[in-house]
């Protein structure tokens, strides 16, 4: 069975950081594209980041250029997200996702594999 496991959410003041981890566990990461994506209340599920299996080929939302990294440990089957500069606008559930395909210019759905979410709040 397939899951895949977010952590590392919680309050941070904003100027903050914060580092997210997803733990794959029925599959192996390097062989997927991997993204990062949230969904602030009342607003539409976004992706913001994504990493190919093509090593260093990345893509990153505007929103989020120069201050999220998404980074793979395939050695520990996991991908994570840390976020610096955080800003009020950030707060939002996180979640981590198998895509379909993933290249520097954006992400596309596929049969997506997804977790359950983690919570950031970004709040003085």
């Amino acid at each position: 069975q397939v899951q895949l496991v977010e952590s590392g959410g919680g309050l941070v003041q904003p100027g903050g950081s914060l580092t997210l981890t997803c733990v794959a566990s029925g599959l192996a990461l390097d062989a997927y594209n991997i993204g990062w994506f949230r969904q602030a209340p009342g607003k539409e599920r976004d992706g913001i980041t994504c990493s190919s299996v093509i090593e260093g080929e990345t893509w990153y939302a505007t929103a989020v250029k120069g201050r999220f990294t998404i980074a793979r440990d395939n050695t520990k089957n996991t991908v994570s997200l840390q976020m610096k500069n955080l800003k009020p606008e950030d707060t939002a559930v996180y979640y981590c996702a198998t895509v379909g395909q993933c290249s520097k210019y954006g992400y596309v759905h596929g049969n997506d594999y997804w977790g359950q979410g983690t919570q950031v709040t970004v709040s003085p």
